[in-house]
């Protein structure tokens, strides 16, 4: 089942945009990330992408940073993340589940393990942060024979050769940032290289979804005009989990608020 490609499709026919919400496993504990995550299901998101906690998460901002603090110091164990990632896949059975991870946690399990395990918890894709493509061979190999589909990012600044690459191995979407650097919403620059988009469209119809540094709706309007098939956000979404850290009430409501209001506001032109 291509989860990604049916909910596009589906999106596509209403002129709805994508909306993918990041959140890391875990923060503040299990049970409020569960919490978490059925919100932002049930009130807009089209896939939600999860992380799973690491000491150094060197492609995020000190947002993120925090979250893989908090969760980590909960002492949970892959193993129990993947029983929760497959009690979400019960729950929501035609929902798109991505899985963001660092290399050293794939490695820990060694590299077949972890890809059975995704497949056993019904994922339908993982991004390797720190992997990029040219070393990503033996990650794209293993995925591919369990099913599940690899995400690459795409730099502002790609060149054309690099561009191609990730048009052609990529799977479910592609990944497309804002801008350099790292998460985060302290940076505002949000860019959207129509050039790249373009060119992507050209070769493939698979979605280009962006990320980095969103965190209102002036910035999703100026995206969406840009000819992207929609947005994924975390750090906007992970501010309001640590701001209501003692008011799980408040947390949940003003997560349901935000994620309504972006689904409202994505549409494709």
């Amino acid at each position: 089942m291509n989860r990604y490609k049916n909910t596009f499709k589906c999106l596509s026919l209403l002129k709805k945009g994508f909306f993918i919400p990041f959140v890391v496993l875990g923060d503040p504990n299990l049970i409020v990330s569960i919490k978490i995550i059925e919100t932002l299901v049930n009130n807009g998101a089209d896939a939600i992408e999860i992380g799973i906690p690491f000491s150094d998460p060197l492609a995020d901002g000190p947002t993120i940073q925090k979250a893989n603090q908090r969760a980590l110091s909960n002492k949970y164990t892959i193993s129990e993340y993947f029983s929760i990632l497959k009690k979400i896949r019960k729950k929501y059975i035609n929902l798109p589940i991505g899985l963001l991870i660092y290399a050293n946690l794939v490695y820990n399990q060694g590299i077949e393990k972890f890809y059975l395990q995704c497949f056993n918890s019904g994922l339908d894709s993982v991004l390797i942060a720190d992997v990029p493509i040219e070393e990503s061979n033996v990650f794209y190999k293993t995925a591919n024979r369990y099913q599940i589909k690899s995400i690459f990012i795409c730099p502002p600044d790609v060149n054309d050769d690099l561009l191609l690459k990730i048009i052609k191995y990529s799977k479910g979407y592609i990944y497309l940032l804002s801008r350099s650097g790292i998460t985060g919403i302290e940076n505002s620059n949000i860019l959207s290289s129509k050039n790249i988009i373009n060119k992507i469209k050209s070769q493939s119809s698979i979605p280009i979804i962006q990320g980095f540094g969103i965190s209102n709706i002036a910035q999703i309007q100026e995206i969406m005009l840009s000819g992207v098939s929609g947005i994924i956000c975390g750090s906007v979404i992970i501010n309001l989990i640590e701001k209501y850290l003692d008011n799980e009430i408040k947390m949940i409501q003003k997560i349901k608020e935000l994620s309504i209001l972006f689904k409202n506001t994505i549409k494709l032109i």
